[in-house]
């Protein structure tokens, strides 16, 4: 088991960081190549931005502008790129790993395991002092894994035959996305995990709650429940038409702003002491924001030219009175 500790040294001493700072540059970078993706010309951005509805249509009017059939050795080159798919379905894979992957990190963390070591002893000083409570990386904890729980129930339960493909590096970023925010949600709490073994009066419900959880816990659910309502919505639609649900009078997306909420809210319960929020689960949460931000401008503009201009005039795409 020497490999893997040896592998952690490496890949960090190379980029000069510790773990949480690896992690939060992994978000942010991600953010940003999304961001950058997002802004290509046209004749790039419907090859490989859209997936699902929004990808069949944007790839139909791209077959048949000027642009897509230059059959120059650039363009047949970037159309094979871009043919590289998996099926939309494989959205599921996402929600598998986010659970077996909050499954895992409970063994290693209750046992303290060598991934957990190797990990989590390669912080630095600085970072270990400003750790989280051990209620709070549990806590955190499980609210992922009710998460990536409820979202693979959603995938399995709301799911229609579909033909849809998305692009494969979506695909590979959403599972590295996944697997690295399973660790960010305690990632920041190491100090005291390491420093502490767990016992039973770290767990018990007797234990008064922090006002930061009081006023948080009910945001996370909320945002939760509102999500959850608008996937079963949709889900009930007979066919794809401008949706008429509540919360989506004012929003393009409101189930994407939930998820958002989803996220800060963690990152809010996750802040270390002296801290108002956590700084890697914030990282995280600037890509779910650019990533679905980008996702909700697709869509906008996918019910533009489906529904007309006016369907949509008044809706914000994700965030009222922002985006």
């Amino acid at each position: 088991m020497e490999l893997l500790p040896g592998l952690v040294d490496t890949v960090l001493s190379s980029t000069h960081m510790d773990a949480i700072d690896a992690l939060r540059a992994f978000f942010l970078l991600a953010s940003c190549t999304i961001l950058s993706v997002s802004i290509l010309p046209d004749s790039l951005h419907s090859r490989f931005v859209p997936y699902g509805a929004r990808a069949t249509s944007a790839a139909d009017s791209a077959s048949s502008s000027p642009a897509s059939s230059n059959s120059s050795s650039a363009a047949r080159a970037l159309d094979y790129v871009a043919s590289l798919t998996v099926p939309h379905s494989y959205f599921t894979q996402f929600y598998v790993t986010s659970v077996f992957a909050s499954i895992f990190w409970a063994v290693q963390l209750l046992g303290q395991g060598t991934v957990f070591q190797a990990l989590s002893t390669r912080i630095s000083p600085e970072h270990s002092q400003k750790s989280m409570s051990i209620q709070q990386a549990y806590l955190c904890w499980m609210l992922m894994l009710i998460q990536g729980a409820r979202r693979l129930y959603e995938c399995n339960a709301f799911s229609k035959p579909s033909s849809s493909k998305m692009w494969f590096v979506h695909w590979l970023v959403g599972l590295a996305f996944y697997l690295a925010v399973s660790i960010a949600v305690w990632i920041e709490g190491a100090g005291a995990l390491l420093s502490h073994k767990l016992d039973l009066d770290d767990i018990k419900v007797t234990i008064a709650p922090s006002l930061r959880t009081f006023v948080c816990m009910p945001i996370f659910l909320l945002a939760s429940g509102i999500q959850h309502d608008c996937h079963h919505f949709l889900f009930s639609l007979k066919k794809y038409t401008l949706p008429t649900h509540p919360a989506f009078r004012r929003i393009v997306c409101p189930h994407y702003t939930a998820e958002c909420v989803v996220y800060l809210s963690l990152a809010l319960l996750a802040a270390p002491k002296g801290e108002i929020v956590n700084k890697t689960l914030l990282s995280a949460l600037a890509f779910v924001v650019i990533n679905l931000g980008t996702t909700a401008s697709n869509t906008k503009q996918w019910y533009l030219r489906k529904f007309g201009e006016d369907s949509v005039r008044e809706r914000w795409n994700m965030i009222p009175w922002i985006y």
